[in-house]
């Protein structure tokens, strides 16, 4: 008989999380260390805050400065994980940036940048992970809805999401095929309560698509049928999929979005 309390923590797992300064990816790391595991934190920012608080509550979390883009630091970060930990079980590929512009408006450069940090950079945490990950691992990729539908003025943030999306599928099916025993899902928010989720909404006003920020606000939660989300409500889909009650989820999607999609 399946013990569920047991199915659902992560003791004796090592995380890294992507990203991990702020918003999702400080919710993501304070659950996944309340859940059992130990957590490699990276981010360009500095996560002091992220680590004391896991550390605070009883937990084993450790910060590394990492900018997802160079694959030097993918090859430090898994190291550091290894070295600080002892092993490296769970990888969420949080980090992500977006820029707002009309297509006709939008640079090759913003474009490109979009690209590297939100899908070059979940590539090289694949290829460095999955060279460490025994039978039993899991990688769990942030993507969006906006990985699945379309907003104006936001062309280079929907296509890499779609990206992430499409990557998960692809990496799962080859962990799958190969018998590595990794299990690749990912995650899809709609508007959160973060500071990207404040930006989305400013974007509209600043591009002249909105009259100013609450009629901008009211017209996008008017999207969502229950309203804008929080961080938690991320991080415990994470959990889920980097836990053992998820072992049979593999190149999934779950959807976060309050009924975004469904309506």
């Amino acid at each position: 008989m399946t013990d569920y309390n047991k199915a659902f923590r992560l003791d004796g797992k090592v995380a890294l999380v992507t990203g991990g300064a702020r918003g999702i990816g400080a919710a993501v790391s304070e659950a996944l260390a309340q859940a059992g595991a130990s957590v490699l934190v990276t981010d360009v920012l500095e996560a002091t805050e992220t680590v004391a608080s896991i550390r605070k509550a009883g937990g084993k979390a450790e910060f590394l400065k990492h900018d997802v883009t160079v694959e030097a630091q993918w090859e430090a970060a898994v190291a550091a994980a290894i070295a600080k930990f002892g092993s490296l079980s769970i990888l969420v590929n949080n980090a992500g940036i977006e820029t707002a512009a009309l297509i006709t408006q939008c640079t090759v450069e913003d474009f490109r940048r979009v690209m590297d940090v939100n899908v070059t950079g979940v590539f090289l945490g694949h290829k460095h992970a999955m060279r460490v990950m025994k039978p039993g691992s899991s990688i769990i990729n942030l993507s969006s809805v906006a990985g699945i539908i379309g907003t104006t003025a936001h062309v280079a943030y929907h296509t890499s999401k779609g990206a992430v999306r499409l990557m998960t599928k692809a990496a799962a099916i080859e962990c799958a095929q190969l018998g590595t025993g990794i299990r690749v899902n990912s995650v899809h928010p709609a508007i959160i309560g973060t500071d990207m989720g404040t930006n989305f909404i400013k974007h509209f006003v600043e591009l002249g698509l909105a009259p100013d920020f609450a009629a901008a606000e009211t017209a996008i939660k008017g999207l969502h049928p229950m309203g804008f989300g929080e961080t938690r409500d991320v991080a415990s889909a994470v959990i889920y999929l980097a836990s053992d009650a998820a072992k049979f989820m593999n190149g999934s999607e779950l959807v976060i979005d309050g009924g975004l999609t469904a309506a």
